[in-house]
C-alpha cells in the first residue's frame, strides 16, 4: 500500500510549516502532576509557615513553573503553550480549593468584612463576595502563570529548534 497518498498515515511527513510541531501531547495526569508541584507553597503560605520574601518562599513560588517549562521543552511538547495553559488552569483550581479549605486558618478566625458602601450588607454577602473574589483571583492567577510559562516554553523551544536547523557557519553543505 502506498502510504504517501494516505493523509492519515503515520509515515507521512508533516505538511510544510508543521515541522518541529509534531511532538507528544501532555497527558491529563501529567498536567495534574505538574500543577501539584505548586501545592506545598500554597499550603505553607496559607498556614503562615513560610515568610513572604524568604528564600524558601521564592524557591517554592518560582521552582514549579520553571519545572513546567523544563518539562515542556525537554519533552518537546507539540503545543507547549496550550499544555502549560492547561497545567496553569489545574493549578488555579487547586489554588482556589486550597484557599477556600484553609480560609478560616488563614484569616485566624477573623470575620472578613467589606468596608465602605458594602459594610451594611448581610454577613452572608460578605462571605460570598470575599470568597468569590478569592476564587476568581486564584483561577486567574493559575491561568496567567500557565500562559506565561507556556509562552516561555514555546519561545525557548522555538529558539532551540531554530538553532538545531541552522547550519554551522564556515562549513559547506
Amino acid at each position: 500500500m502506498d502510504t504517501s497518498q494516505n493523509p492519515a498515515s503515520p509515515h507521512r511527513p508533516p505538511p510544510d510549516g508543521l515541522a518541529g510541531r509534531t511532538g507528544p501531547s501532555l497527558p491529563w495526569y501529567g498536567a495534574v502532576a505538574l500543577a501539584l508541584l505548586a501545592v506545598p507553597r500554597v499550603v505553607l503560605h496559607d498556614l503562615h509557615l513560610i515568610t513572604p520574601g524568604s528564600v524558601l518562599n521564592a524557591a517554592l513560588a518560582v521552582g514549579p513553573p520553571l519545572v513546567w517549562v523544563a518539562v515542556a521543552v525537554v519533552m518537546r511538547l507539540r503545543r507547549p503553550f496550550l499544555a502549560l495553559l492547561a497545567v496553569g488552569a489545574v493549578y488555579g483550581v487547586l489554588l482556589a480549593v486550597l484557599h477556600l479549605v484553609l480560609w478560616d486558618l488563614n484569616v485566624a478566625g477573623a470575620d472578613v468584612r467589606l468596608g465602605g458602601n458594602f459594610e451594611d450588607l448581610p454577613p452572608a454577602a460578605h462571605v460570598l463576595i470575599t470568597r468569590g473574589a478569592a476564587t476568581v483571583s486564584s483561577l486567574f492567577t493559575g491561568v496567567a502563570v500557565g500562559a506565561v510559562t507556556g509562552l516561555a516554553a514555546g519561545g525557548l523551544r522555538s529558539l532551540l529548534t531554530r538553532s538545531d536547523r541552522e547550519p554551522v557557519r564556515g562549513r559547506s553543505r
